[in-house]
This record gives C-alpha cells, structure tokens and sequence, in this order.
C-alpha cells in the first residue's frame, strides 16, 4: 500500500519531485521497466521518471534490504543501454525511521566495479521541504519533526485550502496512507477529514483492494467450512482439495484439528 501511495504521488506530481530532487520545476514522462530488456527486476515502488537528458530514477522503501545497492546498479546500466547518452539520478528513499546500516548503504561494489548512488532517510529531512508542493505534503509527518501530530495538523490545512478539488482529495488521502506509518490511525481520522478523501483515486483503490481481500477471505472460509463437513462424513483428503480448491496440507490441518475438537468433546 504505501509502496502504491508513493508510485503515484511521484507520477502524479512529477515537477515537485523535480524540484526537490533535480532543483528544477520540470514535468518528467514516465519509462516503463519494461523498455529496458533483460527480464525485469520487480523492485518495490520503483519508478523512472524521464526528460530529454536526464532519467530520475526513485525507490521508496519501508524496510531496508540488502539488495538495493545491486538493483541501482543494474537498472542504471539498463538505462544506459537504451540510452546512453542520458544522465540518470538515482535516490533510494526510506519512509519509517530504522537503525539498519543498510538504510546509510550508497555504493554497489563488485571486484573492480564501484557504482554510486544516493539515499534519502526521511527523518532526517527537514520539514518545511515537504510544505513547498502539493506533492510533496504526505511525506511531512515523516519528516524530521519533533511533534508529528502537530505537522500533521498544518498538512491538513494546507490540504484544505488546495483549490481544486481532485488534488485535494488525492493528497489527502496519501497523507492518510503515509501518515499510518508513524501515528495511531484513529487519530490519523479526526484530523484528516474523510470526506475529502472519498474521491480520491488512492482512497478507492484502498477500497477496492480490502473489498477483494474480505472476498478473497470469505470464499476461503466458505471452502474450509465445506471441507469439515467432507472430512466428518469420511470423504478422502484428495477428494476434498479436490472440490473445495483448498491444498492438501490445508485439508490434512483442519482435519487434525477437527479430530482435536472431535477428542476434546469426549
């Protein structure tokens, strides 16, 4: 989710994450991952931005992990396969605070090759940086702030005098999501309206992912209920895969402890 959330704030407001990250007000295009050959390395919220010199490459992470030098290092010579001629600007962006030595990880070295790159830890950024663009006010509480509910507070006025409409609703509901990653929800709720959010594209994407998840749920419950009834009239395990979609070994679990139950009432 939070990995979705800052997909589509970079590609949303691509010039205000060129004004941070580039120094300039510029609308960058998306490239695709898949322009590059070679089978494609699925890296978490990865996403390239391009202009006609340059391509900003950004990873947002949640948790360090021991691969990130390595895939800076293979997609910046994807690119300069495709495009040699291009600068690229690669930054690794960590959201929630960590004592990881991964998170201060900026080199890739390998024998005789050394490639660098450049990383981003949220909470040490300062926190008026994130109050100069629309795009850019959901990473504030993440930011280098001594009261997190307080700047909170400041986003959502700020939000709520966006003047149009979508962008406030998208922003909102962004700030939302993120926020989640250092503050109680509840609270989260009584300061960011949800009204505002309701119309936006992250908001019902967020629903209709938890109503795919509660379905997804429901039918597995319906099917494990279906295979108790099977296992308690002697219908073999293989059978009851079989029509219920549910594994062997998940069937082989509920009946060890459907015969628990079945002892445990004796």
């Amino acid at each position: 989710m939070f990995d979705n959330v800052c997909k589509f704030l970079a590609e949303s407001f691509s010039a205000d994450f060129a004004t941070w990250l580039l120094g300039k007000p510029i609308i960058l295009t998306e490239l695709s991952p898949s322009e590059l050959s070679l089978e494609p390395i699925r890296a978490d919220a990865l996403i390239l931005l391009q202009l006609d010199e340059v391509v900003l490459h950004l990873e947002f992470q949640t948790v360090p992990k021991a691969d990130i030098p390595f895939r800076m290092s293979d997609y910046r010579l994807r690119v300069y396969r495709k495009f040699p001629h291009k600068r690229m600007r690669q930054v690794v962006i960590y959201l929630k605070p960590s004592d990881s030595e991964l998170v201060y990880k900026t080199e890739f070295v390998l024998e005789n090759s050394l490639h660098r790159f450049e990383v981003i830890r949220l909470w040490e950024q300062p926190t008026e940086v994130f109050f100069n663009s629309p795009g850019l006010l959901p990473f504030a509480a993440l930011s280098q702030t001594e009261d997190k509910t307080r700047t909170l507070e400041e986003v959502a006025q700020v939000i709520e005098a966006l003047n149009d409409t979508q962008i406030r609703s998208n922003v909102a509901a962004s700030t939302a999501v993120l926020a989640g990653l250092v503050l109680d929800k509840e609270l989260i709720k009584k300061i960011l309206r949800s009204d505002t959010m309701r119309e936006s594209v992250i908001y019902q994407d967020i629903l209709q992912e938890g109503l795919a998840q509660g379905l997804e749920q429901g039918l597995e419950q319906k099917a494990q209920e279906i295979a108790i009834k099977m296992i308690n009239k002697g219908i073999d395990i293989e059978t009851i895969a079989d029509v219920t979609g549910l594994t062997i070994e998940q069937v082989q679990q509920l009946q060890a402890k459907t015969f628990d139950n079945q002892a445990e009432s004796y």
